[in-house]
């Protein structure tokens, strides 16, 4: 596990002298849909704090944030549990990863993650797995997108999001459990566990391609296939994203016109595309999260200078 020291998020980390994110895992090589398999299971779950008031402090905030915004909807996510390395049988191939994922739901992550007392959730560990037990942890994910000119595509969130209002991100959201028909860890009797597996797994990958084409607004036929290339963690929050590099096929110009139509564009107000070497400028405008998508994007661009 490494940790990367950054640029502290603007306005979150005034009493904390906190990195902006860690990388829980590097794969610069990127990996395919079949060097990534999942393990979805219960025992990945978030485990109950033992403080009954702190525990209590979750259907409370919720409750707040319902009264504030009515529209606000309980969905369901998986949650990240860790990872394991696993080697196929084929020694020339590359090292796979297993993700090792559960289910939790977006009112445990706001009465968790994003509760003020957030910090108390946590375990003292060097183990992210212990140290992260009793937070909700969904798996949210993002992606580098390269235009054919070469440039990387951002996004600069609404004022009226929950999450970091104005700040730049890469284009994501969240796998989706019930886009493959995930609502418990009950399996239907025509499916196994195995079977399961594998279509959360598709999932990583086909959320993205998803997640880019509702929120910039391009042809799913003009996005490669998505590369797996780690996962980073916001410090604060202690919130982890899944990392994905895609090409497109489109100029950026023909980008910022495709846009304008974008299906979730109501969740950011711009959309900007620069080399990469312009956007260690922004990094600090950042969520730390997405400092550490582009921490991985970076270590990928420099395995493949080295290769």
């Amino acid at each position: 596990m490494e940790t990367t020291k950054c640029p502290s998020e603007t306005g979150n980390h005034d009493d904390h002298d906190l990195p902006a994110f860690k990388l829980l895992l590097s794969c610069p090589l990127g990996l395919s849909p079949s060097e990534v398999s999942v393990v979805f299971d219960q025992t990945h779950d978030r485990i109950p704090h033992p403080d009954i008031g702190l525990e209590s402090s979750i259907a409370e905030i919720w409750s707040e944030r319902i009264q504030q915004n009515p529209s606000l909807f309980n969905g369901l996510k998986f949650r990240y549990g860790g990872h394991s390395p696993c080697s196929g049988l084929d020694p020339s191939q590359k090292t796979r990863v297993c993700l090792q994922l559960g289910l939790t739901d977006y009112r445990t992550f706001v009465g968790t993650n994003l509760n003020p007392l957030w910090e108390r959730f946590l375990v003292p560990s060097e183990d992210d797995r212990i140290r992260c037990q009793h937070t909700s942890n969904p798996l949210g994910n993002g992606a580098i997108v390269e235009t054919s000119d070469g440039e990387i595509v951002l996004l600069q969130r609404s004022n009226n999001v929950g999450e970091f209002p104005g700040h730049f991100v890469f284009p994501g959201g969240h796998p989706e459990p019930q886009e493959v028909g995930v609502i418990s860890h009950q399996i239907d009797g025509e499916l196994t566990h195995e079977m399961v597996n594998k279509m959360v797994s598709q999932e990583m990958f086909d959320s993205i391609t998803r997640e880019v084409v509702e929120e910039i607004g391009v042809p799913v036929s003009t996005l490669g296939n998505p590369i797996f290339i780690g996962i980073s963690q916001r410090v604060l929050n202690v919130r982890p994203t899944a990392f994905f590099f895609i090409k497109c096929s489109l100029r950026s110009v023909e980008i910022q016109q495709l846009y304008c139509n974008a299906q979730d564009g109501y969740e950011s107000t711009h959309l900007y595309t620069m080399p990469m070497s312009n956007l260690g400028n922004v990094t600090s405008k950042m969520p730390g999260c997405h400092q550490g998508g582009f921490a991985l994007y970076k270590l990928m661009i420099d395995d493949a200078k080295e290769n």
